[in-house]
């Protein structure tokens, strides 16, 4: 059975990758990064995800999370970017990005 947004997993240099899409902006990166456009280029950052007072919880009590795709300080605009490659936004991702929001953490859609 395939992936119900029509994702293609993706192996390059034995990196599994959700999506071709993915695979193929961190292959962009690492370009940009070999040139000095970015730096510290990380894959599947967790970030967890806060209240107004605490962290929030799922269901089962563990601490609510939001997985970057990537994570890079961009030399040119001078200030570390999360990214997200997505074909289809879903809800879960639409909630958890207004989350980031109100904790005043931007998310780049790719």
């Amino acid at each position: 059975m395939g992936n119900k947004y029509r994702a293609k997993k993706t192996i390059i240099n034995g990196i599994r990758f959700d999506s071709k899409k993915e695979a193929n902006r961190w292959c962009d990166l690492q370009i940009m990064q070999q040139a000095g456009e970015i730096s510290n280029l990380e894959r599947q950052v967790p970030i967890y995800l806060l209240g107004r007072d605490e962290n929030i919880l799922t269901p089962t009590g563990r601490k609510m999370r939001y997985v970057a795709d990537f994570q890079y300080f961009d030399h040119r605009i001078n200030a570390v970017v999360l990214e997200d490659s997505k074909g289809f936004p879903t809800e879960v991702f639409k909630l958890k990005k207004a989350i980031l929001a109100a904790m005043g953490v931007d998310v780049k859609i790719t």
